[in-house]
């Protein structure tokens, strides 16, 4: 694992286009977001040690602000052949066992991710009502505790998503979001031998 911060996308940036295999079994497209006040896009996947520690208050914090309008939708683009633990039917599994209510999509040839310039997982984007960049900063100061190799706990320091929910609860009342924001920071997108972009060094 190689820790790793955001590339910080520009602000106001449009979201770029996808139409990914959801594990539902469907195809998700931005599209299908566009009726909604915001818009959620973080690249996860299931073995990274700091999605784990975000991944129940993401889905309790998803599940509370899509009654606001807001919608999330998550995005793994881990090349699994090297990385088996976020395969697709693995994917299936974690939404249900971690009670995500957004689609978890699958980005095969990691074209999406180049897209965002996602580089990190959690790599988290949030977008307003005309689907243009707001806030692309972390979920929130916590972090999970190494306690050996390969080895991590949250108790000590749970995720609460203060510092996403900050910027969620400023596009539902249409105010602007600070534009100081901190880089979220995770373990490196794991891209595929030869497919890493310029961006990520």
């Amino acid at each position: 694992m190689a820790l790793t911060e955001s590339t910080m996308l520009a602000l106001n940036s449009l979201a770029p286009h996808f139409a990914l295999p959801s594990t539902d079994g469907d195809i998700v497209s931005l599209a299908d977001y566009k009726a909604a006040k915001g818009l959620v896009v973080i690249f996860i996947c299931n073995h990274c040690p700091y999605v784990v520690h975000i991944a129940p208050a993401l889905a309790k914090i998803a599940r509370e602000y899509q009654a606001k309008g807001i919608e999330c939708v998550a995005i793994s683009s881990t090349d699994v052949n090297a990385y088996p633990a976020d395969s697709f039917d693995l994917m299936k599994a974690e939404k249900e066992k971690q009670g995500y209510g957004f689609a978890y999509l699958y980005d095969e040839d990691q074209s999406v991710a180049k897209a965002y310039k996602a580089a990190c997982t959690p790599d988290i984007y949030v977008f307003d009502a005309q689907q243009k960049l707001a806030y692309r900063g972390q979920f929130d100061n916590t972090r999970p505790e190494r306690i050996s190799s390969g080895n991590y706990d949250s108790s000590k320091t749970p995720a609460t998503g203060e510092l996403l929910k900050a910027a969620l609860d400023l596009i539902v009342e249409g105010k602007p979001v600070p534009t100081d924001q901190v880089p979220s920071m995770g373990c490196n997108i794991k891209w595929k031998p030869g497919n890493a972009p310029e961006y990520f060094a």
